[in-house]
């Protein structure tokens, strides 16, 4: 098991992976309360979803203009302001609790909406490098402007700590998620450009991504900008303490997206069109690990450690005690030390059907080719049909030893392709699916299969 620190791993659990815009809604309404009685009602304890973040044009969480502020898109704003006006105490108190990012963020959201959306390199000099009395003179012009856009987060913030007392009444974690990079146009960038790896105009001189391996090529030029890893560990990795103690007053666990990126980064040459120029530099992940770990008084972090993981990554996960992701779609192939496979799946793991990157199981197996389906199904030991490898893949999850098993809820209901969550690689037609209250109703002696395999296999007990 994994240190104690840590407590989705406390004892053996099962839970449930969708983000809050695939509710009915798409947004933190009532229906947020519906789900978590749907939730207690099968067992599930943990809910994990995607970054809560503002995502970019073409719906991705994963490169936001921010890393500490929710999407406002998430809250009916007009519903949510109260009949009698918000407390100016309290407002005074988020405020001054949320002053390392709330009013730089503000400043950049009303900087970027009267630019157009350019990017804040594109700003007026004094506004780009942050001239003090350039930002006094613009705090005073739009200060109503401002003044909405805290407002905004502070709703928001109040709305998801009812949302939390509420899953925690019904002992349910609630699992966040954080990319490793931040966008490089983000008002995180743009407020602490000595934390990153910048020229004098504010422009990348690397960006970050993935090596050409067996998918790609040319490999994955994300484009986002490298952190100064010296400068960061000089003033004891201050900002990422601050992003996480935020993120940890929302979520009790938090999946840190490509751990791998702790142990090396791959550094992309800024004016490189694709990742084949990259090259591996190291970074004091140790340190930042240890840090984080003395200022929050544990790690409740979960290694997203999928893909080429190499021996120096996995000493650095096991070192500081923190479970790794397993995924059971990955698990078919002809190599007996393939960490996927069930059976290679120890308590230090949290294991998944599939993640939102992945087709749905019953989308994943339908789009196998013949002679891949009957492998599946023989590993399996099921029917060859897609459904009856469905609920065995959910079975044989809660089977193994993992500490936690996770179900995109996508699985659950047993959908198909339609209801894939997003397609690596492809910027168009991702993010969108929305389940409906009815397909629950529809799923219910699947759910109740669920519910009864669940305690079965000794993930309902209280810890």
């Amino acid at each position: 098991m994994t240190e104690s620190g840590n407590p989705l791993m406390r004892c053996r659990r099962a839970g449930v992976l969708l983000h809050p815009t695939s509710l009915p809604s798409g947004r933190l309404d009532d229906g947020v309360e519906r789900f978590l009685d749907f939730m207690q009602a099968q067992r599930l304890r943990v809910w994990q979803m995607l970054p809560l973040s503002i995502p970019d044009p073409v719906g991705s969480p994963y490169q936001s203009r921010s890393a500490f502020a929710a999407d406002p898109a998430l809250l009916d704003l007009w519903r949510a302001l109260p009949a009698e006006p918000v407390d100016p105490a309290a407002l005074r108190d988020y405020r001054a609790r949320q002053a390392g990012w709330i009013e730089d963020y503000a400043r950049f959201e009303v900087l970027h909406h009267l630019h157009e959306g350019r990017p804040w390199q594109q700003w007026p000099e004094a506004l780009r490098h942050r001239d003090p009395a350039a930002l006094a003179a613009f705090d005073r012009e739009y200060r109503a402007l401002l003044e909405r856009e805290v407002l905004r987060q502070f709703l928001l913030d109040r709305r998801w700590r009812t949302i939390r007392r509420e899953a925690t009444a019904r002992d349910i974690l609630l699992l966040g998620d954080i990319p490793i990079f931040v966008a490089l146009d983000s008002a995180d960038v743009w407020a602490h450009q000595d934390q990153f790896l910048l020229d004098g105009d504010g422009q990348p001189e690397w960006v970050a991504g993935v090596p050409p391996d067996y998918f790609s090529e040319t490999g994955q030029r994300w484009g986002n900008p490298h952190y100064d890893w010296a400068r960061m560990q000089a003033d004891g990795f201050g900002w990422w303490k601050a992003r996480l103690r935020h993120k940890l007053e929302w979520f009790d666990c938090l999946r840190l997206d490509h751990f791998r990126g702790l142990q090396a980064s791959w550094m992309i040459p800024a004016s490189a069109e694709t990742a084949v120029e990259g090259h591996w530099q190291a970074v004091p992940g140790e340190a930042l690990l240890a840090a984080l770990r003395e200022a929050l008084g544990g790690l409740p972090i979960l290694a997203e450690d999928l893909g080429v993981i190499t021996p120096e990554v996995e000493a650095l996960r096991q070192g500081f005690g923190l479970p790794g992701m397993a995924v059971l779609q990955f698990a078919f192939d002809a190599f007996e030390d393939n960490p996927h496979k069930p059976w290679n799946i120890g308590p230090d793991r949290v294991v998944y059907t599939g993640t939102h990157d992945n087709d749905t199981t019953l989308g994943w197996y339908q789009g196998l080719d013949p002679e891949a389906r009957r492998h599946v199904s023989g590993v399996l030991g099921s029917a060859e049909d897609a459904m009856s490898v469905l609920q065995t893949m959910i079975d044989t999850a809660l089977d193994t030893r993992a500490g936690l098993a996770m179900f995109p809820m996508q699985d659950l209901l047993g959908l198909g392709s339609e209801a894939r969550m997003n397609v690596p690689g492809e910027a168009e037609g991702n993010w969108n699916w929305r389940f409906d209250w009815a397909q629950i109703e529809a799923a219910g002696a699947r759910l109740a299969r669920l519910r009864e395999r669940i305690e079965q296999t000794g993930r309902a007990d209280a810890c």
